[in-house]
Order: C-alpha cells, then structure tokens, then sequence
C-alpha cells in the first residue's frame, strides 16, 4: 500500500458538504467554516481569493481563473470575493449555514436548486465546494506535511474528475451522497498527486520513500501489516538488506528509524479506527500489533494525551455537532 493509498484507506469523505455556488458579480464572501480540509474548483468566470494573516507566506490577493482547483488546510477565516477590493457581504458558518454579516440567515433565500447556491441561476461566477467535516489521524499525517493553501492551475494537470463531480452534484438519485463522497476523494488524491509532481508544495519524505526500492518495500510491508510484529531484523531480511543497512537507509530517507515510524503509522491507524461503529479497544490493539489493550492504551495516551476511550468519545461528541445543511 502506498503513502496515498494509505490516506484513503483511513478517513474517507463521509456525508461531505458539497455544494455548487454560482454568483454574478459584484460579491464577496467570508469563510468561517473551521472545517479542516476543503477542495474548491473553479468551473467558470475568475475570482480573487484574500489568504488568511495565518496562513504566512505573500498575503497577496490571488487571482483565481475557470480550471483552478485550490485544496485549503486551515481552519481560519478567509475571503473569496470578484473582487479585492469587494466588502464581504455573506460570512459561510460551521456546517455550510450561510448569513449576513448582520447574522440574518441566507441559506433558502440564495437556494438554486439540487445541491446549488448563489445569488444568480445564471451567474458569471461558477465553483464547486467539496468540505471535509472531520479529521482521522491517518490523514492528518498527510495533511499536517501541506501549507494551507495549495493552488493547481489549469495548466499543471488534466483530469476529467471536476467535470465529472460537477456533472453528479446537481443529481438527486439514490445513494448519490455516497457518490460525492468517494468523487470528493478522488479529487483530492488527484489533486495532491498532481501537486506532487509539479513541485507545488515540498514532497514529504515518507511520500517520497515509495520511489526508494528498498525503504519503499519496508514502508508498504509497514501499511499492509500494520499488526504484525514486526522488527528491524525482520523487514532487512525480507529485503534483502542489513539490519545496520536498512536503519541507516531509513532514516536518510524517512528522517525518523523504522521502529519510530511504525509507531506513528500504527497510532495515526489506531485513532481513525476507534471512530469505526462497533470498534473496541481490543480490537484496535490487535489490528494494530499490541498484544494486550493496556499496552496498547498506554501507547496511545503517551501520543495522544488521552486513552483510546477518551479519544473516541470526544471525537465522535465533535462529529456528532456538526450541523451539514442540504
């Protein structure tokens, strides 16, 4: 299993808020959804997008064109306006719920059809919004290695994904939600790929370990057996290695010694499994390679400063507020 495949194996799109905006200028919005990853394509006209003052780096203006996809990783508030110069005059809450600055609310008054929204049916101003609303620990260990804010233009990929998921999203068919969820997935993994590979952002090194024949073959054996005992001298010998060998080829590769990395891999797998429905402890410890659940609890906490019970019951408290508009 890849670094990539590995992200998608754990938290998958899940009732995503998906929505297309269609707007004739002028217009101007805040966003101030807190939501931990978005992915945005714009499908028509131009737009300029104000970066949070967190998001460090040029704080710019950034003009936007049809074909630009944009994956955002900050929960802080940013605009999206026609203009730069454009006041906000709509702030987007948690959960998709749309209002004025003077809070009175804008969802059915600005509501166009299946799953669209704006003040025009016919605007110039077009773009898809597909929005994250919780985050596992087996991708945050992705996303923690991204800016904030990564931008594709139209010339550094091809990918028929954002004709294909703005084609979907006006649909109302059966299971249609879960069809913009794994359409959502698909077009964050190819997106990253392509970001990637353009040298958009900096290629984390556990990513770029897969291209390495043999500390990729250890890091795949890592993903694919996540509960099996593992040691150093185990994983050298089935590729071909020294023990000495491949401690030393690891860590110039990955940046941390193999032991260190399975652990993180197997407490980032641990954390989005606890949030799967019938999930036990036991389980987790042994689907993960401890072989009782108080040494598993006990390495948990020590990564997440809390048990495995704790983790679970305020993670799904925080899920279970998330109020997504239709």
């Amino acid at each position: 299993m890849d670094p990539l495949a590995g992200f998608l194996e754990g938290p998958r799109a899940r009732s995503a808020f998906v929505m297309r905006i269609v707007l004739e200028p002028p217009w101007s919005m805040r966003i101030d959804d807190e939501a931990p990853l978005s992915v945005v394509a714009i499908t028509h006209g131009s737009q300029w997008l104000l970066p949070a003052p967190s998001w460090g780096g040029p704080q710019e203006p950034l003009e936007l064109r049809a074909g630009d996809v944009l994956i955002i990783r900050a929960s802080e508030p940013y605009v999206v306006a026609d203009q730069p110069a454009t006041e906000p005059s709509i702030v987007i809450d948690p959960g998709g719920q749309c209002r004025t600055l003077d809070g009175r609310s804008l969802v059915q008054s600005m509501e166009l059809g299946v799953r669209t929204w704006g003040n025009a049916a016919t605007g110039s101003d077009v773009m898809l919004v597909g929005t994250y609303q919780s985050e596992g620990e087996v991708s945050r260990r992705l996303l923690d290695s991204l800016p904030p804010l990564v931008v594709l233009r139209a010339a550094d990929w091809d990918s028929p994904l954002v004709g294909l998921l703005a084609s979907e999203i006006v649909k109302e068919e059966p299971g249609q939600q879960v069809v913009l969820d794994r359409l959502l997935d698909l077009l964050l993994v190819s997106a990253l790929r392509a970001a990637f590979a353009a040298e958009k952002v900096a290629v984390p090194a556990w990513f770029r370990a897969d291209a390495d024949p043999t500390v990729g073959r250890v890091v795949r054996m890592m993903h694919d057996a996540p509960g099996h005992p593992w040691t150093v001298a185990e994983l050298a010998a089935a590729v071909g290695v020294s023990r000495a060998s491949l401690a030393r080829r690891f860590h110039e590769v990955v940046g941390e010694p193999p032991m260190t990395f399975l652990t993180g891999w197997r407490m980032a797998l641990a954390a989005d499994l606890l949030l799967a429905d019938g999930a036990t402890v036991t389980a987790v410890a042994r689907a993960t390679g401890y072989g009782s659940p108080f040494t598993f609890s006990t390495a948990f906490k020590r990564t997440f400063g809390s048990s495995p019970r704790a983790y679970r019951d305020q993670a799904r408290a925080e899920t279970g507020a998330v109020a997504v508009v239709r």
